[in-house]
């Protein structure tokens, strides 16, 4: 089974959103497929600010969780979020068949987690009742290496939220350790 998306199909940090950018080439995804050099700002330019936000909020994420050699997060988002090199994809509308078995299969290692975008989406997913509530808005399961957390949107996933979940991802992969 593959699941439709954007980044590394290889990830070590699995994104699930429910929605898809609604432009053709996207939404007749059938794999994971790397973004390209300028890709996020079409996206954008194309669809608004939603997405916008979305892209923003992941490259914050990751640049806060890994610190990798770019000189901000915005320097990460333009030239190496979701691309073939990095470590991390986003994948869209994934359903309750499909969720269980990729998280079986890619979960293994204690540095692999999944990360569902939304409790109203997870718990379409039917996995909200399956983690251990820690607020109204952080959710975990140890057993599947998974976190669900609120959309990735300014208001919703604010910077103290963003970091908030860097440590719970943190500490998920030191209990596995």
């Amino acid at each position: 089974m593959s699941l439709t998306g954007l980044g590394n199909p290889a990830a070590q940090l699995n994104v699930y959103i429910e929605n898809t950018p609604p432009l053709e080439s996207y939404l007749s995804l059938s794999a994971c497929r790397p973004m390209q050099n300028g890709e996020i700002k079409m996206i954008a330019d194309l669809t608004g600010n939603h997405w916008r936000k979305i892209f923003n909020v992941y490259a914050k994420l990751v640049f806060e969780l890994k610190k990798p050699h770019y000189k901000s997060w915005q320097d990460y988002r333009d030239n190496a979020l979701l691309q073939g090199h990095s470590n991390e994809n986003l994948l869209f509308k994934v359903t309750a068949p499909e969720i269980l078995p990729h998280l079986m299969r890619h979960n293994t290692s204690p540095n692999n987690i999944s990360i569902i975008m939304g409790k109203t989406y997870a718990s379409k997913l039917e996995l909200a009742e399956t983690c251990h509530w820690l607020s109204t808005e952080f959710a975990i399961n140890t057993d599947k290496n998974l976190i669900i957390c609120p959309y990735f949107d300014y208001r919703q996933l604010s910077n103290i939220k963003i970091t908030k979940l860097c440590q719970l991802i943190k500490s998920m992969q030191n209990v596995k350790t």
